[in-house]
């Protein structure tokens, strides 16, 4: 009997046949490989060979992967990883820089131009799911100058009601948006509120899509979901293991204030409230582990099982192998 992977990779051959001859593939586009996916379902190693076989760079579409010093609790690729291939997006700002999702969008398209410039493939790959989206889909994101007063009265805001309150309100105005900003992260929050206060239309109406200047082909990853969480709460562990704690530590004691919208990131958060003797260590990593499968279920959100334009493969051994595979025909295309 046939296995599944060999099924989608018949069906994948099928559909890229038939793009080809109803002339859909515009060959004058830069072709873009993109490996999606939830946290810990192994998009880093799986992407780094592939980049290794096809000739390619990688392009990072994880936000928390942008600022230096945050390196075990965002589970950043190693160096001797980095080593392997070049990445970009990687280390790219100090942790009191904001990165806009604008900013990001900017630099990738750059980046990924640059790839191609030097005849070589470039994988865009990360779980941040509007990072990808941005580039996939062009996004026109509004033009909405940042308004310092309004921001802080926003802030002042979260301060009586508490960043969940403020989120709520975001709920009520536009659920939409809501939906994808996640409750803990004040940022986004305030700048969602914030566009739909300024312009008077919802946040999530203002996302417009333009036709992509990429040639792309989306590969989502995958695996059980009961795999999956046993892999976090294994990889959770080992970045204890590894000195969590004291990378944040060093991170508090460079000077950073620890209500920086980057210390938001799942991981960092909890240790800085165990640091400061809010709760217990064990109680820091249960609510990390209990947060990172909500994150992995708001990924769901992004990346729908039944989206026609991303080709799901569940993670096994012969799993890089088959996309390589599908990746050299879809490439033959061009």
């Amino acid at each position: 009997m046939p296995s599944t992977e060999s099924g989608n990779l018949r069906k994948d051959r099928g559909h890229l046949a038939s793009l080809q001859s109803q002339g859909a593939i515009a060959i004058s586009q830069t072709p873009l490989v993109v490996i999606l996916g939830p946290t810990a379902v192994g998009k880093t190693e799986i992407s780094i060979q592939l980049a290794e076989r096809l000739d390619g760079e990688i392009v990072s579409a994880d936000s928390r992967l942008f600022y230096r010093g945050m390196d075990i609790g965002t589970a950043k690729p190693t160096p001797k990883q980095l080593s392997r291939v070049p990445h970009h997006m990687i280390d790219v700002a100090d942790l009191d820089q904001v990165w806009s999702l604008t900013l990001f969008q900017r630099a990738a398209h750059d980046a990924i131009r640059g790839i191609h410039s030097r005849g070589r493939l470039p994988f865009l790959v990360g779980g941040t799911g509007q990072y990808i989206r941005a580039i996939t889909e062009a996004w026109q994101i509004p033009e909405i100058k940042p308004d310092p007063q309004l921001r802080k009265a926003l802030e002042n805001w979260s301060s009586e009601i508490g960043t969940d309150g403020l989120h709520s309100r975001l709920t009520k105005l536009d659920p939409e948006a809501a939906d994808k900003i996640d409750y803990r992260n004040l940022r986004r929050t305030i700048r969602a509120l914030e566009v739909i206060l300024r312009s008077g239309r919802l946040f999530s109406e203002q996302r417009q899509h333009s036709q992509s200047p990429f040639r792309t082909i989306q590969i989502g990853l995958s695996m059980p979901r009961t795999d999956l969480y046993a892999r976090i709460d294994a990889r959770i562990d080992e970045m204890l293991a590894s000195g969590l704690v004291e990378e944040t530590q060093t991170l508090l004691d460079m000077g950073y204030a620890p209500d920086l919208p980057t210390f938001s990131a799942i991981g960092y958060r909890e240790i800085i409230d165990h640091l400061q003797g809010k709760i217990t260590l064990e109680q820091a990593i249960t609510i990390i582990k209990r947060r990172t499968r909500q994150f992995v279920r708001r990924q769901a959100n992004w990346f729908k099982r039944d989206d026609p334009d991303i080709h799901w493969y569940e993670v096994e051994p012969d799993t890089m192998a088959d996309i390589e595979t599908i990746l050299r025909f879809w490439l033959t295309q061009d």
